[in-house]
């Protein structure tokens, strides 16, 4: 019944060689996220919340910025199975220009009026205060932000996954030690609170791009083009615009859509306890999720690449493979998860965040919900990000990944917090709901074969 489970030699290892880094990346970061919350949360559950609050757009924005690192990823992959170097550097510099351009229209609106825009995410006066503060500075570090995750992401696609794991260590381990001088005061400099925060995020920031310059300079694995990265011409640009729009709408609206849970619990009763939870147990199911983000982005790199080099017949039963690994894999992290969030969460993590005890409560609960989902969401990530994209299927992605969100999981709970008012709990079983629609429609679009297909050019 698996037969597709047994693969020629050297398979699994390719597999581990490819997501260790990616898995390492995000480990990394999610660790050095959770501290910043921690030292953010040592100021109060409002500033705790406010920075939540300030999240939501930028959240939209970097899931804009995963977008179009994904769909570039989707040619990327293809084309350096087919070892085109010369269209990569155009959809890179294509990439380059829209995040660019988007980044910079998002900084200047966001700096036009913060109050007025972060008041459209709660009605508590407190934690609007305190995101405008923080997006104020904040937002332009997404500029700078866009830029190398575009050139990670490129990378990531032509088996180079160290690179992101070296860039973005090295940013975060930054942002955590500039947060502990800027939020607190220490070393000399002035207690800013969370406009500290703030400050370190802009300042790893520009660490990423000086250490994206210096790799530019010495890379041998992908030298950049200069012509080709300026002048991409009309046909790569079409090619991007066909393929990397549907990814790059699936993640604007599903980071605005997902942007809209946390906006329905701030609209609920006791929002700044829900809220407090809500980054709490966030940051927790960011850690929980590092190995399934790694198996997915590492299954777009193998399909991409075997549609590349030409290998069809043996796409479908990778994809096969891949997305029943993924699923082990989600059963093993949900079933620890579960078990810590019972027992070692309440006991070490929560007091670490100063959390009062209805709201230790509330995080528990959604950590509960979390862990239960797991191993469908797992087949998700790997199914719709690696398999169906790498496989150039996009549209098809897409719709599974936004209907069931938009249709579903969205208007549900807001029925369930904001309408009927039956709490938390039960927004996060409306939560859950798209995670089920979705593994059942991914399995019939897998079944049927249809993914398969070659996006390559010939370029003059």
């Amino acid at each position: 019944m698996f037969h597709y489970m047994k693969r020629e030699p050297g398979f699994y290892r390719n597999i581990v060689a490819l997501a260790l880094p990616i898995v390492l990346q995000n480990l990394v970061t999610s660790t050095l996220a959770m501290a910043d919350t921690f030292m953010v949360g040592l100021l109060g559950e409002a500033p705790m919340a406010g920075l939540t609050l300030a999240n939501i757009p930028l959240y939209a924005l970097q899931m804009f910025f995963f977008g179009v690192q994904s769909g570039a990823a989707v040619l990327i992959s293809q084309y350096w199975g087919k070892g085109d170097r010369k269209a990569i550097n155009r959809i890179l510099g294509l990439s380059w220009l829209v995040v660019g351009l988007v980044s910079t229209l998002f900084s200047v609106v966001f700096l036009a009026g913060p109050e007025r825009f972060m008041g459209l995410f709660s009605n508590d006066p407190a934690a609007v205060d305190v995101a405008a503060r923080y997006g104020r500075i904040v937002c332009v570090s997404y500029i700078l932000n866009g830029i190398t995750l575009v050139y990670v992401g490129a990378h990531r696609s032509m088996e180079n996954p160290k690179l992101g794991l070296y860039m973005l260590s090295a940013s975060m381990l930054t942002n955590t030690v500039l947060n502990w001088v800027f939020i607190f005061g220490n070393l000399g400099a002035p207690k800013m609170g969370v406009e500290g925060a703030a400050l370190a995020t802009l300042i790893s920031r520009c660490v990423e791009l000086v250490i994206m310059f210096a790799h530019i300079a010495r890379s041998r694995h992908f030298p950049i083009d200069i012509p080709s990265l300026l002048r991409p011409g009309r046909d790569a640009a079409i090619k991007l615009f066909t393929y990397a729009t549907p990814v790059i709408l699936n993640e604007t609206l599903w980071g605005i859509g997902t942007g809209l849970y946390p906006t329905i619990m701030g609209h609920m009763e006791n929002s700044t306890e829900i809220l407090a939870a809500f980054t709490v147990s966030g940051n927790i199911e960011k850690l929980a999720l590092v190995a399934l983000i790694g198996l997915a982005n590492t299954a777009a790199i193998i399909i991409g690449r075997e549609i590349g080099a030409g290998r069809r017949t043996t796409v479908y039963d990778v994809g096969l493979a891949l997305n029943v690994l993924s699923v082990l894999v989600g059963l093993v992290v949900g079933l620890v998860m579960l078990a810590l969030s019972w027992t070692l969460v309440p006991r070490y993590v929560f007091p670490l965040f100063q959390l009062s005890d209805s709201t230790a409560r509330i995080a528990l609960i959604m950590l509960t919900m979390i862990a239960a989902m797991m191993a469908p969401r797992a087949f998700n990530f790997t199914n719709i990000v690696g398999v169906l994209r790498g496989g150039g299927d996009v549209r098809a992605a897409t719709a599974i990944d936004l209907l069931p969100l938009w249709v579903v999981s969205i208007p549900a709970a807001a029925l369930f917090g904001l309408v009927l008012k039956w709490g938390v709990f039960w927004v996060y079983v409306a939560i859950s709901l798209d995670q089920l629609v979705k593994f059942f429609m991914g399995i019939a679009r897998l079944r049927s074969g249809e993914w398969i297909n070659d996006l390559t050019l010939t370029e003059d």
